[in-house]
């Protein structure tokens, strides 16, 4: 699933790391990320380790702690859902799209079963990938995380994101920024 789930980000135009299976509000994604180079060099330098714990979450929400929550090393370029039916990818993007641009990944080819419309009205691309790895981009995300602004589970997001990739990605080469 890994290269057809590049495939789908090389047709989205998203450059950047895969990070295949992430359990995101019940729902396993795949998340597009691009790595802050300086920020992750000062976070290694200073002591700065991933802090994808959820109990160290929860302490965020703490106005004194606000001062000790470390600047994000990774940004979100976008979520790939891999869903069978209509009604799961809209549940699945429904939350994530809050966060960053949102596309299904569907096996090719694809026929009238999908009403395509009904996503591209609600800003979730559709990205459709054969089993030779030819992806078609069949409708272009919406970035509407701007409409919603950050949050904190966002922010935490990006954190369990950053501990992915230091951990190397199931055999990600490199970093790419």
């Amino acid at each position: 699933m890994q290269p057809l789930l590049h495939h789908a980000a090389t047709a989205l135009g998203w450059q950047g790391i895969v990070v295949p299976d992430v359990a995101v509000l019940g729902h396993q994604v795949s998340a597009v990320v691009r790595v802050r180079t300086d920020v992750h060099e000062w976070r290694s330098a200073n002591g700065w380790p991933p802090h994808a714990d959820p109990s160290w979450f929860r302490s965020w929400f703490e106005p004194n702690a606000h001062d000790r929550l470390p600047v994000a090393a990774v940004d979100l370029v976008g979520v790939l859902v891999g869903e069978s039916t209509v009604d799961r990818a809209l549940q699945s993007c429904g939350t994530l799209m809050t966060l960053a641009p949102c596309s299904v990944v569907l096996p090719a080819p694809q026929g009238s079963s999908w009403p395509l419309i009904e996503l591209d009205y609600y800003g979730i691309g559709v990205v459709s990938v054969d089993g030779a790895g030819a992806a078609e981009l069949l409708v272009p995300p919406e970035d509407r995380s701007t409409e919603f602004g950050p949050s904190l589970f966002g922010r935490w997001l990006l954190e369990v994101l950053y501990e992915r990739v230091l951990k190397g990605v199931p055999h990600q080469a490199g970093v790419t920024t």
